[in-house]
């Protein structure tokens, strides 16, 4: 029998986090994807699983880590964003970022078993996890590569993944697993060329190489592609891409920026993204993480229905769910998602109650 005395702190936080437990774990890990088809589940944030016919599993930007979690700095004094801090940078505040995390961590990394490749789009500590490197190099038997820019897999080494581990991708390159294809492409994530290092002033200083700092990926099964866009925002490049690749499902990192900050991609952004791609399918991400960049998704749904007569729009959005599951092509036609709701079986078996009237 359960007793006050015997719960801790520790012990509470080991029985309740991750919050879905290895739900969705075995929920990813029992799937069976029919052929002509892949299987994608929403990890949070820019977290992506990618499953293909040939179960092949891809995983992109995992994160289950945590955002702000006190007022003060361990001295007592009230924290500050850091001065070089990329939103520092570009917007001269110097409060600190409210950005908490709102969603929960629906997977569990150190139970992944099966996985053929773990991708990062880029080195913001909200799309690279060293808990997630460490839970792969410690529970997958396979010796699965960790793709990345030049920055993540300088990143991932300085943390302890063995060298031969790390590929390092730039746009045009191809990187085979099992039946998947990886095609890394150009960025458009501006944020990240301001993002130290270096350290200090960087006025007047001549950027990084984009490419080795951020890609986005297309991820191409044999039953279609998924476009990853990492933390991108709206660029023209999208419409080079869409000529290029035939693209089922895109992603897009959408959100409401605060006062003076320019960091995701707006409603309208989410749809000209879309058909600059030629997608068919586009999904908005990222805009669940943060309590200071949260945003109506409905937005998207409203432009959509406003212009999709008048601009000939050949796409159609998907609003998702954390820990939510997509089937290409079952899925495509959809446009929200509800978490399956159960009670399947109601009334299969006799009802147990002190009188049928109850009901």
């Amino acid at each position: 029998m359960a007793n006050v005395k015997d719960v801790t702190r520790e012990s509470w936080i080991l029985k309740t986090f991750p919050e879905w437990g290895s739900y969705l774990n075995e929920e990813i890990e029992e799937a069976v994807v029919e052929k002509g088809k892949f299987k994608m589940w929403w990890l949070g944030n820019t977290g992506i699983w990618v499953k293909s016919e040939g179960n092949t599993n891809v995983m992109v930007d995992l994160w289950v880590s945590t955002g702000k979690n006190s007022h003060y700095n361990a001295d007592g004094t009230i924290r500050k964003i850091d001065p070089d801090h990329q939103m520092a940078r570009m917007s001269g505040a110097r409060t600190m970022q409210p950005n908490l995390r709102a969603i929960p961590c629906v997977i569990d990394p150190f139970k992944i078993k099966k996985l053929d490749a773990l991708l990062a789009s880029h080195t913001h500590s909200d799309h690279i996890d060293i808990n997630v490197a460490a839970a792969i190099l410690q529970n997958v038997e396979k010796p699965i590569p960790f793709i990345g820019p030049k920055a993540a897999t300088d990143l991932w080494k300085s943390w302890g993944v063995p060298e031969d581990r790390c590929v390092t991708v730039r746009p045009g390159d191809i990187v085979e697993v099992g039946d998947i294809k990886i095609h890394a492409v150009e960025s458009v994530d501006r944020t990240i060329l301001i993002t130290p290092p270096p350290k200090g002033s960087i006025k007047g200083l001549p950027c990084d190489d984009m490419d080795e700092r951020a890609v986005s990926y297309i991820i191409e099964t044999p039953a279609g592609t998924v476009y990853h866009s990492g933390d991108s925002h709206f660029g023209n490049m999208y419409a080079k891409h869409g000529n290029e690749y035939k693209i089922n499902v895109a992603f897009g990192s959408f959100g409401e920026n605060p006062r003076g900050i320019t960091d995701k991609m707006t409603s309208s952004d989410i749809l000209r993204m879309a058909e600059d791609l030629n997608c068919d399918v586009v999904i908005p991400y990222h805009h669940d993480l943060w309590t200071n960049f949260q945003a109506d998704t409905k937005e998207i749904l409203v432009l959509w229905y406003m212009r999709r007569n008048r601009l000939q729009y050949k796409f159609k959005p998907f609003i998702w769910e954390v820990g939510g599951h997509f089937t290409w092509p079952d899925d495509k036609d959809r446009i929200e998602y509800h978490h399956y709701r159960g009670f399947d079986d109601v009334f299969t078996e006799d009802i147990n109650l002190p009188f049928r009237s109850f009901l």
